[in-house]
C-alpha cells in the first residue's frame, strides 16, 4: 500500500476494485463504512453484488476479466474532460503521451459494449475520481489473479498517476494482503527475483552485500514462483519443502497439483495441522501458531508489528525459526540465533527500508517502512517528494480478454474469491465449531434466471465441470451474481472450487487466472 489504513475513513474519494473488502478485509471495510458516513464518496467495480455495494455512490459492474478496458475507459473520460492534473504528470512523471494515445481508441461507447458497463455509469465514476480532492483506490486479487494482472495494476497506476493522486495523503494505489504477513514474506525476500528489501538478485552490489553478511556466495539467478514450480515437477523439481501453504486447495487445477506432488522424490511440510498438502508429505514438521511463537508480522499497510508468545506450543512444535535453524545446522551452517530480535537485527543492517526497525523500537503501534534510522519514525505515505524510481512511469496498456471463454460445451463463467465465515483452505476455520455452524458447507451462487434455466432450485445439488475436473455443490439461488456468472469460495475440500479453474497465468507475474474460468452446470 502506498498509503495507511487510518487514512481512508478521511479520504475524499474511494474506488474499490477487485476487492469483496467487507468479507476478505473487514476491517479495511469497515473504515471505508466510516468514510461513506463521513462523505467520502465510494465507487465500487465488482461483477457481484458485494455488500460495499450497498454503500456506493456507482457500481460499475463489469464482465470479469475487463478490468483494463475499464480503466482505460475511465482514464479516457478523465482526459477528454480535461480533468486530469497536467502539472502533476509534467512535473513528477514521464510516459504520459503514450498512454494518452492508447486509451484515446477506449470510448465509453467501445467500453460499455466490453464490459457491460452504462455509459452513465463511466462519466459517473471518471468524475467523482477525477475531480475530489485526492482518491484512493483499493484493490486485491481480483485484480491480480488473471492473466492480464499486471497490465491491471498498471492501469490503476496510470489512473491515479494521471490525477495526481500518488505521493500525497488520502490517496493512493493501495493492494489489500490477503494473509497477515504476505507483505512481511515479500519484504524478506520471498520472491524469486529479489533478496530481502526488493534487492535484485542480479545485482552485483547486492550480492556482495550478502556474500560479506552470510560468508557465503547467495545464487545469482532468479527463482520460480509456485506455478512454475508446479509446472516444472518431475522433470526438473525433485524435492519441494512447504511451509504454511496448502496449494492442493489453493493452487488452480487441483488435480494436476496433487498428481505432481505425488510424483515428487521428497516433500517436506511445516504447518500447523495436517493439511490436504501435508497428508501427502513424506516428512511434516511440527510448527507454532501465530500465538505460540514471538518475532513481528509486516500487515498490508507495511506496518512491522511485534508479537509476543501467548501459550506454549503443544508437542514437538516450534516457530518456524527454530525449525529452519536446526535444519540449517544438519547442513554444516553454524547459524547463532538465539530469538529472533537478533533475526530482526541482521534484517536491519541488510534491508534498507528496515534499517530502523529493531525490536526495542516496536511498541504497540509497531513502525512502518520505509524506516531507514534508528531516529526516523516510519513511513505513512510512499513518494511524497519524488518516486523511488526519480519519475513515475506511466505504461500503455491494451485489454485482452481471459484465456478461458464461454462456448457451447460451457456456458457459464466461475469465479472464486473468499467468504467472511472462513478462511483461505480453512485449514484453521474449519476446525472452528462455531464458525462451522455459521457457515458449514459450500454453496454456488447461481442467478436465478440461470437457476429457471437449469430447472434447479435452491438447495439442489449440482456438478459443475470444467475442462479440468468436477465438483459437487448445493446451489444458492442469489442475484448476488449476474446471469451467465457463477461463484464459489475455496474453503471446503468437498467442494474445492479450485479442481475447475485455469492454471493459466499472467506472464510477466505468473499469476495464475484463479478469477475466470469456463464451467458448465448440471442436476447432480
Amino acid at each position: 500500500m502506498t498509503n495507511s489504513i487510518s487514512e481512508i475513513e478521511e479520504t475524499p474519494a474511494i474506488f474499490i476494485i477487485g476487492s469483496n473488502t467487507s468479507e476478505a478485509h473487514p476491517v479495511i471495510g469497515y473504515r471505508v463504512k466510516r468514510a461513506v458516513k463521513n462523505g467520502s464518496k465510494l465507487i465500487v467495480a465488482d461483477p457481484r453484488h458485494i455488500e460495499m455495494v450497498e454503500y456506493a455512490h456507482v457500481w460499475l459492474r463489469h464482465r470479469s476479466g475487463t478490468d483494463v478496458a475499464l480503466l482505460n475507459g475511465i482514464l479516457n473520460i478523465i482526459i477528454k474532460e480535461g480533468l486530469h492534473d497536467e502539472d502533476y504528470i509534467n512535473a513528477r512523471t514521464e510516459n504520459f503521451p503514450e498512454v494518452k494515445k492508447i486509451v484515446e481508441s477506449y470510448s465509453p461507447d467501445k467500453v460499455s459494449q466490453i464490459t457491460g458497463v452504462s455509459q452513465e455509469d463511466l462519466y459517473e465514476a471518471a468524475r467523482i475520481y477525477a475531480s475530489a480532492e485526492s482518491a484512493a483506490i483499493l484493490y486485491a486479487m481480483g485484480i491480480t489473479q488473471h492473466t492480464s494482472g499486471t497490465n491491471n495494476v498498471l492501469a490503476l497506476a496510470n489512473l491515479a498517476m494521471a490525477t495526481g493522486n500518488v505521493g500525497k495523503e488520502r490517496a493512493g494505489v493501495n493492494p489489500l494482503r490477503g494473509q497477515n504477513n504476505v507483505q512481511g514474506a515479500c519484504d524478506m525476500g520471498a520472491l524469486p527475483n529479489v533478496y530481502p528489501g526488493y534487492q535484485g538478485v542480479n545485482s552485483p552490489e547486492v550480492k556482495a552485500k550478502f556474500t560479506q553478511a552470510w560468508g557465503q556466495v547467495p545464487a545469482n539467478d532468479k527463482g520460480l514462483t509456485i506455478t512454475e514450480i508446479m509446472s516444472s515437477i518431475p522433470e526438473k523439481i525433485k524435492g519441494l519443502y512447504i511451509m504454511g501453504e496448502n496449494p492442493v486447495l489453493s493452487d488452480p487445477d487441483s488435480n494436476h497439483v496433487r498428481d505432481v506432488l505425488s510424483n515428487l522424490d521428497f516433500l517436506v511440510v511445516q504447518d500447523i495441522f495436517l493439511s490436504e498438502t501435508a497428508m501427502l508429505a513424506d516428512v511434516v514438521l511440527p510448527a507454532a501458531a501465530f500465538a505460540e511463537k514471538e518475532g513481528t508480522f509486516t500487515n498490508t499497510e507495511r506496518r512491522v508489528q511485534k508479537i509476543e508468545r501467548a501459550v506454549t506450543p503443544p508437542g514437538e512444535s516450534q516457530a518456524d525459526w527454530q525449525i529452519i535453524i536446526q535444519l540449517a545446522s544438519k547442513f554444516g551452517a553454524e547459524w547463532s540465533y538465539s530469538n529472533p530480535a537478533e533475526i530482526l537485527e541482521e534484517i536491519s543492517t541488510l534491508t534498507p527500508s528496515y534499517g530502523g526497525i529493531y525490536s526495542s523500537r516496536l511498541n504497540e503501534n509497531g513502525l512502518q517502512w520505509p524506516c531507514p534510522h534508528n531516529n526516523h519514525g516510519g513511513t505513512k505515505f510512499l513518494h511524497k517528494d519524488k518516486f523511488t524510481r526519480g519519475l513515475g512511469k506511466f505504461h500503455p496498456v491494451e485489454y485482452s480478454p481471459p484465456k478461458e471463454t464461454i462456448d457451447a460445451d460451457y456456458p457459464y463463467l466461475l469465479t472464486t474469491g473468499r467468504k467472511l465465515n472462513h478462511f483461505h483452505t480453512g485449514t484453521m476455520t474449519r476446525r472452528s465449531f462455531g464458525l462451522n455452524i455459521i457457515h458449514p458447507e459450500e454453496l454456488v451462487e447461481i442467478n436465478p434466471e440461470d437457476a429457471k434455466r437449469l430447472q434447479v432450485d435452491e438447495g439442489q445439488e449440482v456438478v459443475i465441470s470444467s475442462r479440468r475436473g468436477k465438483v459437487k455443490a448445493r446451489v444458492e439461488v442469489t442475484e448476488q451474481v449476474p446471469p451467465g456468472l457463477l461463484f464459489m469460495s475455496f474453503h471446503f475440500h468437498e467442494s474445492a472450487a479450485n479442481l475447475l479453474t485455469n492454471p493459466a497465468f499472467d506472464p510477466v507475474a505468473k499469476i495464475p487466472e484463479l478469477k475466470v474460468c469456463a464451467v458448465k452446470v448440471e442436476k447432480a
